[in-house]
Formats: structure tokens, C-alpha cells, sequence
């Protein structure tokens, strides 16, 4: 009598599964970034043959029987070769061999399943790096997808590879002319001599002559966000190559003007409203809040500069003598709230606040968010790189009707746009 256990689909992945050995020896050949994530790269591969072997899998339970049993020629039903099928995946299109069976009745339930979003396995590794998952986190992921065992120190070994080409990056040469630029930072947790510090990363995010955003690069500060280090930020920027920029947008940080102009002293300040409205609004009551906040809002909804002007004295006359610090905070910065009127609806709506930034360093602090703290600022540069990769892979298109905005900025900017 057989007494053999029938082997379980699960058993039938793992023998087909590549063994730890195999997996480790690809992963030592990878010399870029492209060798591990790209169309042909060792997990672009692995998941293909993830796939192939759930579908022999699948199809073993269909038969009722494994490969070359001896039961299987009397069946009524058998293996029959295989036939390729193109399926697509955040690296491209793959290509996988679909086992058939000689009676057409199998159909692979994993492509159902997946064939139309294949990033919800592949995203579990592809995007493991970029998404700020720890290494703990990914050796777990891997044994759970692939089903064999990758150490964290392998995959640290992994990501260091990526490290020329975050050099690369941050070091790459830039435009002459970008015609907007938002400056913001983001704060993470680092450790150093010992002790864990919370520390200013800053961004630059700019648009070029051809409509296109792009992420200038991320610097790691010594402390808290400052002027100081915005200056030497920007002396990078122009190291790089950049010679002008012509709109500057950013918080209400001290000396960020100043810091700014000493470096391109012909860029205009705008200052974020956002930020101006979220911080004069911290001197009002809460029961005049909603009011002062519509009076303000008639002020910077304003068609003209001069209607905005007569706005913002009426707002003094009602809340002058009552909310004085935050009527002041307006009048004090007037000439940089009030760079916007200047300009035509399509260019005010870009410059009027650091949303774009704010939008861009919100997806950078879903990977960061993760990490209690990071060991070098080396890790968070690499992080940081990752992510701009997977952020920036959907702005492929020129922000809209930039032909009419660029027309705009060639009149306004004379003699420093190039035709």
C-alpha cells in the first residue's frame, strides 16, 4: 500500500522555487540598479518564474496528478508543452510560458488574478526599497513571495549598489535657466555620536524650459532648517550650472530671501500664502477665526494687485486694533505675497504657493516615516533617490498650456530668456 503523502500545491511552488543559492548568486551579478529592477533584471525574471510555477502548480491540482506519474497516461487529460504569453508589469512586458493541458480545459487562475496588475506581487518587491520599507521588513516579503531566504545584510548589500548612481544624481549638471523654483524641506530622524537628532532635509523642486518638473536634488542638514544652509544649497544649484532663476517660491522662513538673492540676485520672492494664512491665523481667536479667514481670502482671491491693496486696508481698519500682529504680519510681507498679481492665471497659479513641493515632500515622508532613525545620511539620501524615481516616473507630460506660460515669462523676463 503507498502511504506517500500527496504533495501539497505549496510543495509544488517550493520545488520549482529557485533555491537560496541561486537567488544570492544573481543578486552578487547585479552591478546597477537596472541589473535588479529593470525589464530584463534578476526580479523582473523571478517573478516570471514565480508566476510559471504557480501555474504548474494550478495545473498538477487540475490533473489531479504531478508531472510524469505514471497514472497520468490513463487520465483521459495530460500535460501538453506550454505556450508563451506577453503580460505586462511596472517594468515593462514579460513574457511567460503557460502550461496547457491536451484536453484545453485548464485555464491559469493566477493570470486572471493578476494578469491585469501584475504590481500587486511584483510591487511587493520592486517597490520594497522605494516604499522605506526596513531590511527586516523585505526579508520577510521575499520569503513570503518567493519562498526562499535572503539575509538583511544581502539586501543592504543590494541598495548600496544604487549608491554611484545617487551620486550621479545629485551631482548631475542642471539647466542655465529654470524659470520657477519652490525650495521646502522635510525633517527626519539621524543618529549621530551616538545620539538620535531631528534633521532638515532639503529639497529643491524647479521647472525648465520645456515645461518639465524635476526634483534638483536632496541635501542633508546639520539641525533644524535655516537660511545658512539654504545658501550653501543654493550655491550647489549654481555650481551645477544653473545661472538664473526667475520666480523663487517658499515659506516664511527668516533670511530665506535674503539667502536666496545673494546667491541670484535678480530672482522675484513669491511668498507661500498657504503658509501666511496658516500662520497669521494663529493669532486669531476662534471665534473670529472663520470671519478674518474670508476677509483674507478676498484679499488674495483679488483680480487686480490694487483691488488686493484695498482689500487688505479694509482688513486693517475691521481687525487692526484687535488682532494687530496678524494684520501686520500682510503688511510687513506685502511686496512677496503680492509678486502674484503681476502675472496672468496661469502663471499665478503656480507660483502662489508651495503646494507642488509640499506635494512632492509628502510622497519622500511615506518612506521616511518608517525609519525610528537612520543610520548615515547616506541611507537617506539612497532612500530618498529611490523614491524620486518612482514619484518622477509619471511626469513625463509639461505642465499645462506652458506654451502660453512661456510666451508670459519671454515678455516679463526680457533679455533673460534665451529664444
Amino acid at each position: 500500500m503507498n502511504t506517500q503523502k500527496k504533495p501539497t500545491k505549496q510543495d509544488i511552488i517550493q520545488a520549482y522555487m529557485p533555491t537560496m543559492e541561486d537567488l544570492q548568486r544573481e543578486m552578487a551579478e547585479a552591478e546597477t540598479l537596472d541589473d535588479f529592477f529593470g525589464k530584463e533584471g534578476i526580479l523582473g525574471r523571478l517573478f516570471g518564474q514565480m508566476l510559471e510555477t504557480m501555474m504548474q502548480a494550478e495545473l498538477t491540482e487540475h490533473l489531479g496528478y504531478e508531472r510524469y506519474e505514471a497514472k497520468g497516461r490513463n487520465s483521459g487529460n495530460t500535460r501538453n508543452g506550454t505556450r508563451p504569453r506577453t503580460i505586462k508589469s511596472s517594468a515593462g512586458e514579460i513574457t511567460v510560458e503557460v502550461p496547457r493541458d491536451r484536453n484545453s480545459e485548464y485555464e491559469p487562475i493566477i493570470l486572471e488574478r493578476y494578469g491585469r496588475n501584475t504590481n500587486e506581487l511584483e510591487e511587493k518587491v520592486l517597490g520594497l526599497y522605494a516604499k522605506g520599507m526596513t531590511t527586516r521588513d523585505i526579508e520577510e516579503v521575499i520569503q513570503e513571495a518567493y519562498g526562499v531566504a535572503v539575509s538583511p545584510e544581502t539586501v543592504s548589500a543590494i541598495t548600496d549598489k544604487v549608491w554611484e548612481e545617487v551620486e550621479a544624481w545629485q551631482n548631475r549638471p542642471l539647466a542655465a535657466i529654470y524659470p520657477i523654483l519652490w525650495l521646502d524641506a522635510i525633517h527626519i530622524k539621524l543618529r549621530r555620536e551616538g545620539r538620535v537628532e531631528n534633521v532638515a532635509v532639503y529639497v529643491a523642486l524647479a521647472v525648465d524650459l520645456t515645461g518639465h518638473k524635476a526634483a534638483l536634488g536632496h541635501w542633508v542638514g546639520d539641525g533644524a532648517e535655516g537660511a545658512n544652509f539654504w545658501l550653501s544649497v543654493l550655491k550647489d544649484l549654481q555650481a551645477r550650472g544653473v545661472q538664473d532663476i526667475f520666480i523663487a517660491c517658499v515659506d516664511g522662513l527668516s533670511g530665506f530671501k535674503e539667502a536666496i538673492q545673494a546667491v541670484f540676485p535678480k530672482t522675484l520672492i513669491q511668498r507661500c500664502l498657504v503658509h501666511q494664512i496658516r500662520n497669521s491665523l494663529k493669532y486669531v481667536t476662534w471665534a473670529d477665526r472663520k470671519e478674518f479667514a474670508q476677509d483674507l481670502k478676498a484679499i488674495y482671491r483679488a483680480a487686480t494687485r490694487e483691488q488686493a491693496e484695498t482689500k487688505l486696508l479694509e482688513l486693517a481698519e475691521k481687525w487692526g486694533d484687535k488682532y494687530p500682529i496678524a494684520v501686520r504680519s500682510w503688511e510687513n510681507n506685502w511686496e512677496d505675497l503680492a509678486l502674484m498679481f503681476d502675472y496672468p492665471a496661469e502663471i499665478r497659479r503656480l507660483i502662489y504657493t508651495t503646494n507642488p513641493i509640499e506635494s512632492y515632500n509628502r510622497q519622500l515622508r511615506k518612506v521616511t516615516q518608517n525609519k525610528a532613525a537612520f543610520p548615515t545620511p547616506a541611507a537617506v539620501r539612497k532612500l530618498l533617490y529611490l523614491a524620486d524615481l518612482r514619484i518622477t516616473r509619471k511626469w513625463t507630460q509639461p505642465i499645462q498650456n506652458w506654451a502660453a506660460i512661456l510666451n508670459q515669462l519671454a515678455i516679463r523676463f526680457e533679455g533673460r530668456m534665451p529664444v
